[in-house]
């Protein structure tokens, strides 16, 4: 009942900004990355799921060329764009992220000719749980539906991601925006970056006594920044010295030797920044085995077991790949001091959330340990919720 009546009142604001009531309304939501970072742009293995936490959009069409854009959670009032003066690197703003999608779908070749868009979100900004992709999913469905286009889920992903790379100039993998389309309730999607297969997997915490919380450190990040293209431009110059089309193409068992070839080949070449190769590739190669290994632990109905694989995946994202803050840190050593049975960073870095696995009883003892482990140290106070999986993108009304 909550839901509907949220879908009803973004319809209702539409109806007053735009003069009509909207044709539809559609839902996206943001993402929890159980496991598997920083592998979705080197064609890796990643473990999201969807949280109930979305972006809401009331969508119509229009014939005459022109996209009309308002967020009920940004007060700068109606943007009005022209469909054909649409380019990369021409809007700084939050608007980038839906127009970019229009443009993206016109340069894919579909007939687009305009749209009043009004949207409203719920996903958290900048703390690492997918809000861009929830908006740029959410009016990608939007436009598909009402478009006719019939462009499947993980198709409207790789539009997504190709306005966020071009049009936005964030240099972000698939995995957001796949697991804000094609997402189911109770599951967490293991996805295969290279060729995009999925399998829905079943995550049903609450059957085993489990909780996932989420800890919003409330330390904002931004994916266009350079620290992460830094890494994606480190991963792609390691897996060129190693000859290797993406570091995917490492097998777990081969670490050890292909970073031996690594150190040698940057000898030889005279690359400067070889240490920093050698981590980028060492959590990279780790970080797809753990996903495997927690897809069979799931598989095995074991999810407790998770745990330390998921704290293994703190330590490899803060000393090799090292995007970790501390606030991260502080998070994740206090939850496991807590009683917590696991816990990690999730998303980009550098900032944003962290994840952390408990027993049912617990969650209120490492709530109020976090908590006052922020205030001590004189952080702004996190935001501590449970995560549970929830249902991919879809149309409400």
């Amino acid at each position: 009942m909550a839901k509907q009546q949220a879908a009803q009142q973004v319809a209702d604001h539409f109806t007053e900004l735009y003069g009509s009531a909207p044709e539809g309304v559609w839902a996206a939501p943001g993402r929890v990355n159980l496991i598997g970072e920083h592998t979705d742009y080197n064609d890796g293995f990643v473990m999201p799921f969807a949280l109930p936490h979305r972006a809401t959009a009331a969508v119509s069409r229009r014939t005459d060329g022109v996209v009309r854009l308002h967020s009920a959670d940004i007060d700068s009032g109606v943007t009005e764009l022209r469909l054909d003066s649409l380019a990369p690197g021409t809007d700084s703003t939050w608007t980038a992220y839906p127009a970019g999608v229009l443009w993206a779908l016109r340069e894919a070749g579909h007939t687009v000719t305009g749209a009043d868009i009004h949207l409203s979100s719920t996903v958290p900004t900048g703390a690492g749980l997918s809000s861009s992709a929830a908006i740029e999913v959410v009016t990608a469905l939007a436009l598909n539906d009402l478009y006719g286009l019939a462009v499947p889920g993980s198709r409207l992903a790789r539009l997504c991601q190709r306005a966020e790379n071009i049009y936005v100039g964030a240099p972000t993998g698939i995995m957001d925006q796949t697991a804000s389309a094609c997402c189911e309730p109770g599951h967490a999607l293991f996805l295969d970056t290279r060729d995009l297969s999925q399998q829905q997997i079943p995550f049903d915490l609450a059957a085993a006594g489990l909780r996932l919380l989420v800890v919003d450190t409330q330390v904002t990040h931004a994916h266009s920044g350079g620290e992460y293209g830094k890494r994606r431009a480190g991963c792609e110059k390691a897996a060129s010295l190693l000859g290797v089309h993406a570091l995917r193409d490492i097998p777990h068992p081969d670490l050890t030797p292909a970073l031996s070839r690594l150190a040698e080949k940057a000898r030889r070449t005279g690359t400067a920044d070889a240490e920093e190769l050698v981590r980028l590739v060492r959590h990279v190669v780790t970080e797809n085995h753990r996903v495997e290994r927690t897809v069979s632990l799931l598989r095995s109905g074991d999810p407790r077991a998770i745990g330390p694989i998921l704290t293994e995946g703190h330590a490899s994202l803060r000393d090799d790949f090292r995007v970790s803050c501390p606030e991260l840190d502080l998070t994740v050593d206090t939850a496991l001091t807590a009683g917590a049975l696991g816990a990690r960073m999730t998303g980009g870095g550098f900032g944003g959330s962290a994840i952390v696995l408990t027993a049912e009883p617990d969650v209120p003892l490492i709530t109020k340990a976090v908590e006052e482990a922020f205030t001590t140290a004189g952080h702004k106070p996190p935001r501590v919720f449970e995560a549970v999986p929830s249902a991919g993108a879809r149309r409400l009304n």
